[in-house]
């Protein structure tokens, strides 16, 4: 049983460093999509403030978290279709071993991410909270990354500590500031997730396409 379990885990070693090219062009373009994404969603969370809108009024926490959990959903599916178009072109299967343990890696961050948004959904929670849930959710998805890179491409696991890092100082600058207005802002609290998340995988996104070695096509 021993044996079997360890020529699996070998297999997959294998068959991640013979296609570690692959993989790296093929997220670049998904880093760059959900970047954009993330980005745009920053801004447009911050017209819906005017705009009427009584379930996704990020001016609420409510609103804020439905806001943001929809834009995650978005991005997921993004991924999905993107490493699927990429796996049917490869003649490669979708959920492959590499791809299983790398989604097993990530779930319970995801998991804790999603429990712990679902706890501001009571209408009576004050904004002020949200400035608390940001740098948590970065937290739990710099794990999650972190967690994948052993899986995938090795600077997945610098990628997560960015957020964990990014979190930290994150809290540091509100602690700094001490400024209860800025902590009631939606504006810049959708300006803090587009930046963070938005901005972050765009940035690793050309990071991957700037660095990417062509010639070292699998």
């Amino acid at each position: 049983m021993q044996t079997d379990w360890a020529s699996e885990n070998l297999q997959v070693i294998r068959t991640l460093m013979e296609r570690a090219a692959i993989y790296r062009r093929a997220m670049a373009p998904i880093m760059v999509v959900v970047g954009v994404t993330g980005i745009a969603a920053g801004f447009g969370g911050t017209c819906l403030n005017s705009r009427g809108f009584v379930l996704l009024n990020s001016q609420t926490a409510r609103g804020f978290v439905l806001f943001w959990l929809a834009v995650a959903l978005v991005c997921l599916l993004e991924a999905f279709f993107m490493i699927r178009r990429q796996a049917l072109k490869d003649s490669d299967p979708v959920w492959s071993p590499p791809t299983r343990r790398a989604a097993q890696s990530v779930s319970p961050a995801f998991l804790a991410a999603l429990m712990l948004g679902l706890f501001f959904l009571d209408p009576r929670t004050d904004f002020f909270f949200v400035f608390m849930l940001i740098p948590a959710w970065m937290t739990l998805y710099g794990l999650a990354m972190h967690s994948a890179g052993f899986f995938m491409l090795r600077g997945f696991k610098l990628f997560g500590w960015g957020f964990v890092l990014g979190a930290v100082f994150f809290v540091g600058f509100l602690v700094y500031r001490n400024d209860p207005s800025l902590l009631r802002s939606s504006i810049a609290a959708n300006l803090a997730m587009g930046g963070f998340f938005g901005g972050g995988h765009l940035a690793y996104g050309f990071y991957l396409y700037f660095t990417e070695k062509r010639g070292n096509v699998a």
